[in-house]
């Protein structure tokens, strides 16, 4: 089977021979911007995602099965022998996705009986797990970090109660400093978060760090609340020794 000429025979192929019922679309693309609605979906992480984005593909099949869910079929580049294979993403609100792992695709080889046994063992599984959790993230959304209040004009900080520093901020020069300093920004909570793996002492030095660099472009930190300090751990009175009589000489 020739992989460039023949794209749609195959998917017909692979769908036949998948778990379930699924049924398969070929579509052709006169330019890349043709390919972007769907591209701009794929639920990959890895070189699927990366040649879906970055290549123009000239045509595609979408496989869909009976549930809703959907693979994305095309030609690999530059290897006339081989296709490549991923899921698309569920049109879910996208706090939904929140610590789900992409289901990264796969490549896939001509041969539709090999290809199937493939994707059976190695994406489908992977893909069922994430619109699972997906599914439950909507129905049941993870809590938020409260997030700091914003000041006009300064970063405010708040240690949150498992050990992370929370922060955020207006002034755009701010966020190339935070993120120097360790914080990542994470959408789902909408804040910089240093996570409490550095450690009690790591953070507090990076948040001086933070400060000082900050101070340097006219910009204040405020931290609420301070650091809690750990409450001393009570120890059990110890019991008392019971004399020992002194033997008689």
């Amino acid at each position: 089977m020739s992989a460039r000429g023949d794209l749609a025979a195959f998917a017909e192929a692979l769908a036949a021979r998948l778990p379930g019922t699924w049924t398969s679309t070929y579509t052709r693309h006169a330019a890349y911007h043709d390919q972007i609605g769907t591209t701009s979906t794929v639920w990959d992480a890895g070189a699927v995602g990366y040649a879906a984005s970055n290549f123009v593909l000239g045509h595609q099949a979408v496989l869909g099965r009976s549930d809703g869910a959907r693979l994305l079929l095309f030609d690999r580049p530059r290897y006339p022998a081989q296709f490549m294979i991923g899921a698309l993403e569920p049109d879910t609100p996208h706090d939904a996705f929140h610590e789900v792992a992409e289901p990264n695709g796969i490549t896939i080889p001509s041969d539709p009986v090999r290809a199937a046994a493939q994707v059976t063992r190695r994406l489908l599984p992977r893909y069922d797990q994430a619109l699972r959790q997906v599914q439950r993230n909507t129905a049941n959304p993870p809590p938020r970090r409260a997030a700091p209040t914003l000041v006009t004009g300064m970063v405010s900080m708040a240690w949150h109660p498992d050990g992370a520093v929370g922060a955020v901020t207006g002034v755009r020069e701010a966020t190339a400093v935070l993120y120097g300093a360790g914080f990542q920004y994470h959408p789902y909570h909408r804040q910089f978060l240093l996570p409490a793996s550095y450690g009690d002492r790591e953070q507090i030095a990076r948040v001086q760090a933070v400060s000082q660099r900050l101070a340097h472009i006219g910009v204040g930190v405020t931290m609420r609340p301070a650091r809690p300090v750990p409450a001393p751990i009570a120890l059990p009175a110890r019991p008392p020794v019971p004399a020992v009589a002194s033997p008689t000489r």
